[in-house]
């Protein structure tokens, strides 16, 4: 069977073709603004406790985080479908100046109340980044090119991973936190300078007029997604007494069961919407759903890994927030090599199903091997535990992508990438909500069976498991512990402080261990997922017929033949 862009389309060229050093160019601008948002979460995150102290709103902590991620993956789809209408350059320029106009509003808060807003505000720019920057790679490149080049995101994001700690606390401590914000103006400006001066706003001229663009659909996507990923973050949160909140809550499971009515109803409407913000039509081929269901899943596994090996680190080891973080060193190395590595196996050999099931059945490899984490597990072994999970998660970085859009019409292919990135985005926040819910109760059932093991008495072990007392269990997952025990517990009880600290720990690792069975289970399912993927022998060249090429007389730059022959915009 062909692929989509071969079957749909008839002959042998991108959608953009530029000379070598303009398209270079336009590479290096998406993945700065790529880099630009993916390093702004990690340098924000470093600096969120001095930032959150100085405007004096720790009861607001968590909604500079939510406010960005609520915004930013709303409005996902909805980028990726205009950019199909009205082309990627256009859409990009808007996404990269909102986010600098948020970027230089959030460095001027003066209070939590401001800084949450325009955390917002950013968040609606940064959801163009990713779907339209990954668009933009499958315009200029063939389906047989676009894999060397879309492994390049995968390295991006664990350079942001790596960069950003050190940036966010370095500026903090040294400058301002002001500046982590205004550190984005450069690397933006830099963005949308290349972007508007050499990207030609290429794009089928499809006539669709504003009264035809999907406002149902786009009314009941931000009704159902909001309460949704509200109430997947309030499962997260603790509440009086230290322990997470319960899936019954109203804020947690009242929120989730009606997010997900209203997206019942939104997939009804957009079944029946002329343009359509997430295409139900696409899903009736199975690479393309199939490849669908396994992003989300490694996103699932992937993100309970990257949260809770740090406060592995943090709680056991004894190692700060900022140092915790890269302590995931090998897991990134192996992300980025794998991501980068599979993209130009893709491109030299043309398929991609092997590749990507090798890479699945990796990630649950190194899922398995994490959930016989311990207290006393050795550095070395972590780290080759972590390095085989990170090779298999590296992958799903650029093949998934190589696979969408092979699947997706040209015409569509803006609404298949951003839909990809949506999903990724939501297989996280399941994945952290299910995954914290799991680690709470493991740590509530094992804590007193491993204070016990250690020697703890009885009547010393019922202060942590009763959940009154200033030491309850809610105060035990944190750092510090052997300082905050010394300090809350009196003085007869000092001498077992060691014995308490070392139960904890156990019970601390083993309940992040089985926080990886999700991953393990996550990667299952994927790997599932990609086995019923057919492998699609990827054509050296995009196909782009006659029709679709006569269809641009909307483009902003001429289409002319070079002396190769090849159709180059310029």
């Amino acid at each position: 069977m062909e692929s989509a862009e071969v079957a749909n389309n008839g002959a042998s060229h991108p959608q953009i073709e530029l000379t070598s050093g303009k398209r270079n160019a336009v590479l290096f601008a998406v993945l700065l603004g790529l880099f630009l948002s993916a390093l702004d979460q990690n340098v924000v995150g470093t600096a969120l406790p001095r930032i959150v102290t100085d405007l004096h709103g720790s009861s607001l902590y968590t909604w500079v985080v939510t406010s960005y991620l609520l915004s930013s993956t709303i409005t996902v789809p909805i980028y990726g479908k205009l950019s199909d209408i009205y082309g990627r350059k256009p859409l990009l320029l808007i996404g990269v100046s909102i986010f600098l106009i948020g970027s230089i509003l959030c460095g001027q808060s003066q209070n939590m109340t401001e800084l949450i807003l325009f955390r917002g505000l950013q968040g609606l720019g940064a959801g163009a980044l990713f779907p339209i920057s990954l668009a933009v790679i499958g315009d200029m490149f063939t389906a047989r090119e676009r894999g060397r080049y879309q492994g390049l995101f995968g390295a991006v994001f664990g350079l942001s991973f790596l960069l950003g700690p050190f940036i966010g606390g370095w500026i903090t401590d040294n400058v301002s936190w002001h500046w982590v914000f205004y550190v984005n103006l450069p690397l933006g400006l830099i963005t949308l300078v290349v972007i508007s001066t050499v990207l030609p706003n290429f794009h089928p001229n499809t006539g669709i007029k504003v009264r035809d663009l999907d406002y149902l659909g786009i009314g009941l996507f931000t009704v159902g997604v909001v309460p949704m990923m509200l109430g997947l973050n309030n499962k997260g949160l603790t509440n009086s007494h230290g322990t997470l909140n319960n899936l019954t809550d109203l804020t947690v499971g009242g929120f989730i069961v009606f997010g997900v009515i209203v997206l019942i109803a939104f997939v009804l409407a957009e079944l029946r919407a002329k343009q359509p913000i997430i295409p139900m039509e696409l899903f009736r081929d199975r690479n393309y759903s199939a490849t669908q269901l396994a992003t989300f899943m490694v996103a699932f596994g992937m993100f309970a890994s990257i949260v809770f090996l740090p406060r592995y680190y943090q709680a056991v080891r004894g190692i700060s927030a900022t140092k915790s973080g890269y302590m995931l060193w090998p897991l990134l190395v192996g992300l980025i090599g794998s991501s980068i590595s599979t993209g130009i196996l893709i491109s030299k050999f043309g398929r991609y199903k092997v590749i990507l099931m090798s890479s699945v059945a990796l990630l649950c490899v190194g899922g398995f091997f994490m959930t016989h984490l311990t207290r006393d597990t050795s550095d070395p072994v972590l780290w080759a535990w972590m390095f085989v999970m990170g090779v298999g998660i590296g992958p799903s970085m650029s093949g998934f992508t190589v696979v969408v859009q092979n699947s997706a019409p040209l015409q569509q292919l803006g609404a298949a990438t951003s839909t990809l990135t949506f999903l990724r985005q939501i297989g996280g926040s399941v994945g952290l909500a299910i995954a914290g819910t799991l680690f709470s109760q493991t740590f509530t059932q094992k804590l007193p069976v491993q204070l016990a093991a250690n020697g703890v008495p009885k009547q010393v072990i019922s202060r942590f498991t009763s959940g009154g007392s200033s030491s309850g269990q809610g105060n035990l997952t944190g750092v510090n512990l052997t300082a905050q025990l010394t300090h809350t517990l009196p003085a007869s009880l000092h001498a077992l402080v060691p014995r308490i600290v070392a139960g904890v720990d156990d019970a601390f690792s083993i309940a992040i261990a089985n926080v990886f069975w999700l991953t393990f289970g996550a990667g299952v399912l994927a790997l599932l997922a990609v086995v019923a993927i057919t492998d699609q022998p990827l054509r050296q060249h995009t196909a782009m017929s006659a029709e679709a090429a006569d269809a641009v007389p909307g483009a902003e730059v001429p289409v002319t033949e070079d002396p190769r022959g090849r159709v180059a915009a310029g």
